[in-house]
């Protein structure tokens, strides 16, 4: 078995859209850009990480809470965040394809960090690599025929009232550019209706919408995406401490499900936010996109959030300590991840392509906790009606428990070949000992390859034990 290194983006879309993994929205009208679809494949793989991290950050932890807040929040909210005044991103527009550029990322490609620049220090930096003959071009068309850097806002305005209404600053709306918005305007409801003490976190997963320029990265930057995060409330003495647990924690749960050590890397940030005392990201090496580029961020905050919702809303966001009745506003110690990018990172990790006695496979490596589809169950004849009437009955039998799925279409090794391209980590076969001699059936194993006959009263057993193992 030679495994061959060869990930490109080129390849893995090319998977994705023909195994059912993801698809561009809108696909018959042309596309929508920085915008995709999950098929059936996909959404099965998005659920499994987001079980998974829920398992993780929430029902195996005994200081963490979950929430699930609303998209569209008071417009004040964003005011206070300080959203409204400096949430964007520098531009450039081509004056010929009229395409739009993040100067930032065209400034990466020189080794410039344009990360928290204004729009005149990159359009400084321009000026000195044009003098050094080092024009930046459009993407799209290779036209240097480009406008200067200018700030574009990520918020998504929407309105809600009347729909005849002009959008304006009284009735203008924002969809939430991230999730911890509605995590820090429930802290006060979660604080009075549970029995929650510092140290204490409140978890979520959800939608949240950029008006991103388009990078054109496939699902690793999307207009809309969801966002995993967990914003963790504690006293500021014991950040230290938790910043370094909580890191690790982190680190360690894409070791075990399956991201090689090799491919991960810390990155800590120099320029801060204004609110951040320390931020770190884990770095994740997508080969296919060009390197190691974040994956996941881990900041600590501050009182930054509760103090300026405190502010503008009025409200006491306080906590108080019931041994010593003494009052403080927490700090905020903050992971957050996309869902979206982190599907990627897996996907990515797990591409495999091998050559097996001369013939070439592909075959997704997945966790198999992960795996979209857990157990196949094929007839060996698709016109044999016993056999398929068994697989039938098998399928009923081990859904209960696994995701699985009934597949008579074509040869045994062709449905081999499509079960290894979405990660199915075991394929049953009936064939006709099956149901003349044994009542056994055959199991075959994605990575290995062998196969081995177990009886059907022992399969709930046998995957039981295969699921539970890891």
């Amino acid at each position: 078995m030679n495994e061959k290194k060869n990930k490109t983006i080129e390849k893995l879309v090319s998977l994705c859209k023909r195994r059912g993994f993801v698809f561009p929205s809108s696909d018959i009208y042309g596309g929508f850009a920085a915008v995709y679809d999950y098929g059936p494949m996909g959404v099965e793989l998005k659920n499994n990480l987001e079980k998974a991290w829920w398992k993780s950050m929430v029902q195996k932890r005994q200081d963490v809470v979950g929430l699930d807040s609303g998209i569209f929040m008071h417009p004040m909210t964003w005011k206070a965040s300080g959203h409204i005044d400096g949430f964007d991103d520098p531009q450039i527009d081509c004056k010929k394809c009229k395409a739009r550029m993040g100067a930032d990322h065209m400034l990466e490609a020189f080794g410039i960090d344009a990360d928290k620049m204004t729009a005149d220090e990159i359009n400084i930096q321009i000026e000195k690599l044009s003098k050094e003959g080092k024009d930046l071009k459009c993407i799209n068309c290779g036209s240097k025929d480009l406008t200067k850097a200018k700030m574009f806002s990520l918020m998504v305005k929407s309105n809600l009232g009347s729909p005849t209404e002009e959008l304006s600053d009284e009735n203008v709306v924002y969809l939430r550019p991230e999730t911890c918005g509605g995590i820090y305007l429930n802290y006060k409801n979660v604080l009075d209706s549970s029995r929650v003490k510092l140290p204490f976190g409140i978890a979520q997963i959800g939608k949240a919408f950029r008006n991103e320029i388009v990078a054109r990265q496939f699902i690793f930057r999307t207009r809309e995406f969801e966002q995993m995060e967990l914003q963790y409330f504690l006293d500021p003495k014991d950040m230290g401490r938790k910043f370094s647990e909580w890191k690790n924690i982190r680190w360690d749960w894409y070791l075990n499900y399956g991201i090689k050590e090799e491919n991960l890397k810390w990155y800590k940030h120099i320029k801060l936010a204004h609110y951040a005392a320390e931020a770190w990201d884990i770095e994740y090496n997508f080969e296919a996109l060009g390197g190691f580029k974040e994956l996941e961020g881990i900041h600590q905050r501050g009182d930054w959030d509760l103090s300026q919702h405190s502010k503008f809303s009025g409200k006491k966001l306080d906590y108080r300590d019931p041994a010593t009745n003494t009052a403080i506003i927490p700090n905020i110690m903050e992971t957050s991840v996309g869902l979206n990018r982190m599907l990627l990172a897996f996907l990515h990790e797990a591409y495999t392509e091998e050559e097996i006695d001369g013939e070439s496979r592909i075959v997704l490596k997945l966790d198999k906790r992960l795996a979209p589809i857990k157990v196949a169950i094929f007839p060996l004849l698709k016109n044999k009606e016993k056999l398929v009437a068994k697989a039938k009955e098998l399928h009923d039998m081990l859904s209960d428990n696994y995701m699985c799925e009934f597949d008579d279409n074509g040869n045994i090794g062709k449905r081999y070949r499509r079960q290894d391209e979405i990660g199915t980590p075991y394929c049953v076969t009936v064939d006709f000992d099956t149901i003349e001699k044994d009542d056994s059936v055959t199991i075959r194993d994605r990575d290995s390859m062998e196969q081995e006959r177990i009886k059907i009263d022992n399969l709930k057993s046998y995957f039981f034990d295969k699921f539970s193992s890891q």
